[in-house]
């Protein structure tokens, strides 16, 4: 293995291939108590067997098939091994099975399962970053800023309501998939930020995240080629990851202002521009459009000195329109700073309820900096530090807070 400890690299496959490798079981025995269990004993395999052998040529498919061997080991040890076992190996025969939806892919129908309406919103993301995402309860506990054992007990009773409830594995029929589809992009788009800002991980950014996302907006779109917030949502993401690795240079954050451009990737831009275009057109524009639409007027600049801020605030008021909500206002104010300055943003921000929202104090911090209200500032650097657990951001913050004038 290239990498320096073997068991990280398989604990990094595996974690890359978890969803995949959960979903593909979850449709096979219908039980995600046991998809999950499996799951963890194939990683157990591949850390006993990997370091030696060497990672298989399709690692996926090797913890997909061992997993599925441990179930139905498991499933024969059990009392109620007849009714389940059978199950499990009708995938085997020719009889018709029970319909899964309009698309063949396991992990977008795992998604729909996760987010049923029947489920409580904060569950359906919960279960998604657990059973698609691989993340731990602990590191959803602290995205999510709730004790480990509240998770814990949040993602349990999710998991019965989908037992109990009989909730199917599948994507909806056309007549129910509207209904359902909001809270499908709004979970889509929750990994994807996950993965994007890292806010649970050492990393920065989880790559694995924001490409699965990027992957199952991608399907929703080929599902529903004529609903412009799927082609919204998709460029926001597109738009987003092609800022990617201009976003961390020597382990800190860098600001959209100072990146270099030349390292964007000029043709997800170029994607998410097409989609913004033809998604606006439809008109009914919604807040992932125009976020995406606000995306594109950044990455429409050849520099930070040639953004059309007042584009970007008239979208914001758009926004606000369409879905309000201090967070907006927020960003709203970024853009007021460039049109009317720091003093006309600084009073807009105060008035916001935002003090546990590192975000907030990160922008008074540099609305107060940028007026040479230094004292002013470092405690609102402070208390932003102090907020986010994301190690880049803490480290831009802590040298911004050292620079200030005295």
């Amino acid at each position: 293995m290239s990498e320096r400890d073997p068991h990280e690299a398989v604990e990094r496959i595996y974690r890359e291939e978890y969803g995949r490798v959960v979903a593909s079981l979850v449709r096979r025995f219908g039980d995600i108590d046991v998809a999950e269990e499996a799951a963890g004993e194939a990683l157990v395999v591949a850390l006993e067997r990997w370091p030696a052998d060497g990672v298989p040529p399709n690692p996926g498919g090797w913890l997909t098939t061992t997993a599925g061997n441990r179930a139905l080991d498991r499933l024969r040890r059990e009392s109620r091994r007849d009714a389940k076992h059978q199950a499990a190996l009708m995938i085997h025969d020719e009889t018709p099975h029970e319909p899964t939806g309009p698309v063949e892919d396991d992990r977008l129908r795992l998604i729909f399962t996760c987010c049923h309406p029947a489920l409580a919103p904060e569950a359906r993301v919960a279960l998604t970053l657990r059973l698609l995402g691989g993340l731990t309860v602990a590191e959803i506990a602290q995205a999510f800023l709730v004790p480990e054992t509240t998770m814990a007990q949040r993602i349990t009773r999710a998991k019965r309501k989908i037992r109990d409830a009989h909730i199917p594995y599948r994507v909806p029929a056309a007549d129910d998939l509207t209904a359902r589809l909001g809270a499908v992009l709004a979970v889509v788009y929750l990994v994807f930020n996950e993965g994007y800002l890292a806010s649970s991980g050492e990393r920065s950014i989880r790559e694995d995240l924001t490409a699965e996302a990027i992957r199952l907006g991608r399907l929703l779109r080929s599902l529903l080629p004529g609903e412009p917030e799927v082609a919204g949502l998709l460029a926001l993401m597109v738009l987003t990851e092609a800022r990617r690795t201009a976003r961390v240079a020597a382990g800190e954050l860098v600001p959209m202002r100072d990146q270099d451009r030349g390292g964007w990737d000029r043709e997800l831009i170029a994607e998410g521009h097409d989609l913004v275009r033809e998604c606006l057109a439809v008109g009914r524009p919604g807040q992932y459009q125009l976020l995406a639409a606000i995306n594109a007027v950044h990455t429409d600049a050849p520099d930070a000195a040639a953004t059309d801020w007042r584009q970007i605030a008239a979208l914001y008021d758009q926004l606000y329109a369409v879905a309000p909500s201090p967070v907006v206002a927020l960003n709203r104010a970024v853009a007021v700073a460039e049109l009317d300055g720091p003093a006309v943003a600084l009073a807009e921000v105060d008035r916001l309820d935002l003090t546990a929202y590192h975000a907030w104090h990160a922008t008074r911090a540099e609305l107060l900096r940028r007026l040479g209200r230094s004292a002013e500032a470092r405690p609102a650097y402070d208390a932003a530090i102090a907020a986010t657990d994301n190690p880049a951001e803490r480290a831009y913050l802590s040298r911004r807070r050292g620079s200030l004038a005295p």
